[in-house]
């Protein structure tokens, strides 16, 4: 690090990661020394998992080499342990990194619901090990079901609840849906079997930060390919043989599907910053209170949603891949390259992106 030419360090590689080192190579040039610190050298793209799990994409075709994507970034292999925010260091299990401006992306970590009585059952989708998972899964409950003359178990294994209509949860059932289906057609022995696909969520509507016009389509269009939607549902009970929801059914199944259960990375609460509801506290620019060096994106980061007041962005690869973003063009800003934006998410979103199809692959631009 030289007087004349600043130091950034970006931790953590995701969505976020990934897009504020990118945006702030292509702002300053040569105006900063910019550091990326991540375990792997790739970088995954989340919101085309339904893709993976339909097998449109294979999972290389997600993964990005960050080397050879991020021109003008210094990739630096390592995790990091702990960030000395009163001497400006980041301390990795590789050695030690000084730093002018430093941007925290470093995301969440899954937490499938420990359900003893269902754990084989229990499905995440929230990364490619996951969505690969739940594809084999899907592939095995059709097979057990195809091969059975029980029809309470052909219904059981043909049933497919998913917890939590967010994004993720929306993707995971239409996609779902879709791959179900497809396997269904080409075995005789399912072609009068009912396939089931359940999306239940506690919330009045799906998708909670989106406009109620929007959710309510989203809605219907899951209907009309035949996903049973459940607001105002959650989980009630749980059986070896299924679950019962708060609407008062039973359902028997051998796949449950959760959506959630994202926290963010455990190094977040090391760190001594500010903090809410377990995320780095930032202001609408995405700088930290009482540490102007420091920016935080993405899941690990408690942004406030400007168009709702009082409370945070949800945390989700869209919201994650814009934060990212604009944290690398509001530190490019505080070096004298642009001025700063607030974060204010436009709703641009539309049903083909919400509830994406097995035919095309969504763009990784």
């Amino acid at each position: 690090m030289t007087p004349n030419r600043p130091q950034v360090v970006i931790v953590g590689a995701g969505d976020a990661g990934y897009q504020a080192a990118r945006t702030l190579s292509r702002k300053v040039g040569d105006g900063a020394e910019i550091v990326l610190v991540n375990p792997t050298g790739v970088a995954q793209h989340r919101e085309l998992l339904p893709q993976v799990m339909t097998g449109v994409l294979s999972p290389d075709r997600i993964s990005v080499p960050l080397a050879e994507t991020l021109p003008g970034v210094r990739v630096v292999l390592g995790t990091v342990t702990h960030i000395d925010a009163g001497a400006r260091r980041v301390l990795y299990d590789g050695g030690v990194l000084a730093y002018d401006r430093l941007i925290v992306a470093v995301g969440g970590v899954s937490e499938v619901a420990p359900v003893s009585a269902v754990s084989p059952h229990s499905v995440g989708f929230h990364d490619v090990d996951q969505a690969l998972h739940l594809r084999d899964h899907i592939h095995r409950q059709l097979a057990t079901a195809a091969a059975s003359t029980d029809p309470l178990e052909r219904a059981a294994c043909c049933t497919f609840v998913v917890l939590g209509a967010g994004y993720a949860g929306v993707a995971a059932a239409s996609a779902g849906q879709s791959l179900s289906h497809s396997i269904a057609c080409r075995d005789p022995r399912l072609r009068d079997q009912p396939i089931r696909w359940i999306l239940a969520d506690p919330a009045e509507w799906l998708l909670p930060d989106v406009r109620h016009r929007l959710s309510r389509t989203t809605a219907r269009t899951l209907r009309s390919r035949g996903v049973e939607v459940r607001t105002q549902t959650s989980l009630g009970q749980i059986t070896t043989r299924g679950l019962r929801l708060t609407d008062g059914e039973f359902i028997p199944t051998r796949t449950i599907v959760w959506s959630f259960g994202v926290r963010p990375d455990p190094l977040v609460t090391n760190l001594g910053l500010p903090a809410e509801q377990g995320r780095i506290r930032v202001d609408e620019h995405l700088a930290v209170p009482g540490h102007p060096e420091i920016y935080a994106c993405g899941d690990a980061s408690a942004v406030p949603d400007l168009t709702r007041t009082g409370k945070l962005t949800p945390m989700s690869s869209r919201h994650a891949v814009r934060q990212g973003m604009l944290a690398g063009a509001n530190v490019a800003a505080s070096l004298g390259f642009g001025s700063r934006r607030p974060y204010q998410h436009r709703l641009r979103d539309s049903i083909a992106d919400l509830i994406p199809t097995s035919e095309r692959p969504l763009s990784m631009a």
